[in-house]
């Protein structure tokens, strides 16, 4: 069964609870993402003009309640305006993950609606920094082909070293780390079901490395947890990623109520 627009979102409510004080943290990329990933990316879709459809995959009998409705799948899509580019919500029902984290949201672009692949994907986890994934894709928003690239990968080490992040010994034009070597980026091989269109993925033998994207990350400690990973396969334009990039590595504080407990100690706060 496939309903869109259905009324009941059970997954859409990340607010936190009511009656928390409220902060001014920093550095924004160990801050979390306030446990509102899915309201911080959806509202700013929303002020894009993007549709939103709820689409709900499940059993239903003869005269059973809408409540005792037996969901398989279901996922919030938000398609823009000329349908070229749209986001996924998927964390509710998608077993795909990014080291040890569950991908929240998907992002994917098409060159033009002549068929429905897309060219390109980049995924985010929770605690990726919701300011990062909205800038992200205002951008996107903006972009007239949002699969043509425009400028090359030096923009995006560019972006985190203005903000203080150092660049790899081993690979000064492919990686970089925040001051604390706790927030990676890196240039290389992506993960195994990385979406891209890039034929080169289809051809490369099993000893061979497969196009190049780019992969962030961060880790509190050694052999802990990731905080948050993201994705961005081969043919997502360069500087797209450099936008999330600036955002991610922005000096500039963020609002926060609820800390992930593995950075707590690490962050800076003001009261608000």
């Amino acid at each position: 069964m496939e309903a869109p627009l259905y009324p009941d979102n059970p997954f859409a409510s990340s607010t936190p609870p009511g009656g928390q004080p409220a902060f001014w943290v920093g550095p924004r990329h160990l801050a979390g993402d306030d446990q509102r990933l899915y309201d911080v990316v959806s509202d700013t879709l929303a002020g894009l003009g993007w549709t939103s459809l709820t689409i709900v995959r499940g059993r239903h009998e003869p005269d059973e309640a809408p409540e005792d409705r037996q969901v398989l799948r279901s996922t919030v899509l938000h398609i823009a305006p000329d349908t070229l580019r749209w986001a996924q919500w998927v964390l509710a029902d998608e077993p795909f993950h990014l080291g040890d984290r569950q991908v929240a949201w998907q992002v994917s672009a098409r060159a033009d609606t002549s068929g429905p692949l897309a060219e390109w994907s980049a995924y985010f986890t929770p605690d990726v920094p919701g300011e990062a994934v909205a800038d992200f894709l205002v951008a996107l928003d903006a972009r007239d082909q949002p699969a043509v690239p425009l400028a090359g990968p030096e923009l995006v080490l560019d972006a985190v070293a203005a903000h203080g992040w150092l660049r790899d010994i081993d690979q000064p034009q492919a990686a970089a780390t925040d001051p604390t070597v706790t927030s990676h980026f890196c240039l290389g091989e992506v993960p195994a079901l990385i979406q891209d269109a890039d034929p080169r993925a289809l051809t490369i033998e099993a000893n061979e490395a497969g196009p190049a994207g780019w992969q962030a990350w961060a880790t509190p400690a050694i052999g802990a947890p990731c905080l948050w990973a993201v994705s961005f396969s081969a043919s997502v334009p360069h500087d797209l990623v450099a936008r999330f990039a600036a955002s991610l590595s922005s000096t500039a504080p963020v609002l926060r109520r609820v800390l992930p407990e593995a950075t707590r100690e690490r962050l800076l706060r003001a009261p608000a």
